[in-house]
C-alpha cells in the first residue's frame, strides 16, 4: 500500500487539466476531502507534474501538504525536443515553489528528450539532496540504460521508471523485470485507462464527448472491451470489492507499482478495501485472456512508439 502513488492528473485546471483531459472540472473542496480520506487510509505517496493543468495541480496539492512531513511527493519536468540549458532547473524550482517544498522525494524526466543532458543538469540537485531520487518516464529499456550510464558518470543511480502499463498495454514485463532485478522501482500509469477499465463505463455510458480521453477511447472501443469489463465485474463481485480495483490488483501481481488517480473520497475508500485482496492465478489468467481478445493496444500521443 505504501508504495502506491496517488495521481493528480485530473486535479488541474485549464490546459492539460481535468476538464480538457477527463471532461470534468473538479471541485477543490472535494479534492481536499479526497486527500484527507486517502491520508487517513495510509496513502501518503502523491504524484503530480508541472504539465498537469500547467502547474495548477501542483499548486492545489501544495496547499494540502503544508506542515505535512509524512507526505512523499513525486513530480515531473517535461523537456522540449531541443535541449535548453537551465530548463530542468527552472522547472524544478517552479514546481517546488508551487508545492511549497524545498526538496522533492522523486523527480521525473517526463519524456526521454535529451536524456543525457537533462540528467547531467539534474546531477547537482541530486548531489545537494534537493532531489532525493530521480526517475525517467515513457522510456524503453534502451533509454533506461542511457539514463543509468549518465547517472553512473556522476556517481548516482536511477531510482525509478514510470511507463504506461495496463491490461490494454501489456507489453512492459521485460522492463518491469529488469527494474525489479536492479533496484529500480517500476511505476505503472494509466492502469485504469483513464477510467475505461474502472467498470463504471461501457458503450451505453461512455466518456464525455468533449474530452481527450473520449478521443483516445471512443464508444467503439467500449464495445470491444465488453467481455473484459464483464469478467472484471464478476471477479470483483466474488471478492466483494469495486470493479475499478481489479486492474490495480492485476498490476501489483505483475511486479509493478500502480499510480492511481483519485478525485473523490470514495475512490480512496475503495482502494483501501482492496489492498488485502490477492487475485488467484486462475482469475489473473482469465482477465488477461479477455484483455488479449479485445485486440486493443492503447498508446498516448506523447509516448514513444
Amino acid at each position: 500500500m505504501k508504495d502506491i502513488l496517488i495521481g493528480t492528473w485530473a486535479w488541474g485546471t485549464g490546459m492539460n487539466g481535468g476538464s480538457m483531459v477527463f471532461g470534468k472540472k473538479q471541485d477543490p473542496e472535494v479534492l481536499k476531502k479526497t486527500f484527507e480520506e486517502a491520508s487517513k487510509h495510509g496513502f501518503l505517496n502523491w504524484d503530480t507534474a508541472a504539465v498537469y493543468g500547467m502547474g495548477t495541480a501542483e499548486k492545489l496539492l501544495g496547499s494540502l501538504i503544508k506542515d505535512r512531513e509524512d507526505i512523499f511527493i513525486s513530480t515531473k519536468f517535461f523537456p522540449n525536443k531541443k535541449y535548453k540549458e537551465g530548463a530542468l532547473t527552472k522547472s524544478f524550482n517552479e514546481s517546488m515553489e508551487r508545492l511549497g517544498k524545498d526538496t522533492c522525494d522523486l523527480f521525473w524526466i517526463h519524456v526521454p528528450n535529451n536524456l543525457e543532458q537533462n540528467i547531467k543538469e539534474a546531477a547537482p540537485l541530486l548531489k545537494s539532496g534537493r532531489i532525493r531520487s530521480i526517475g525517467t518516464s515513457n522510456v524503453s529499456l534502451e533509454h533506461i540504460h542511457i539514463a543509468e550510464q549518465a547517472l553512473a558518470k556522476e556517481g548516482l543511480k536511477l531510482g525509478a521508471v514510470q511507463n504506461h502499463f495496463s491490461l490494454l498495454r501489456n507489453d512492459q514485463q521485460p522492463i518491469i523485470d529488469y527494474c525489479n532485478a536492479n533496484g529500480i522501482k517500476y511505476y505503472a500509469y494509466m492502469v485504469l485507462e483513464q477510467g475505461a477499465l474502472s467498470g463504471h463505463y461501457d458503450a451505453k455510458n461512455h466518456f464525455p464527448v468533449f474530452s481527450m480521453r473520449n478521443m483516445a477511447f471512443p464508444k467503439s472501443k467500449f464495445v470491444k472491451i465488453e467481455g473484459l469489463i464483464n469478467c472484471m465485474r464478476q471477479i470483483a463481485k466474488d471478492h466483494d470489492i469495486d470493479p475499478s480495483q481489479i486492474p490495480i490488483l492485476w498490476t501489483l501481481s505483475k511486479g509493478a507499482l500502480p499510480i492511481v488517480g483519485i478525485t473523490k473520497p470514495s475512490h480512496a475508500q475503495k482502494l483501501a478495501e482492496a489492498m488485502d485482496v490477492v487475485l488467484t492465478d486462475e482469475e489473473l489468467n482469465l482477465i488477461e485472456k479477455e484483455a488479449e481478445a479485445t485486440g486493443i493496444r492503447q498508446q498516448g500521443s506523447w509516448e514513444p512508439q
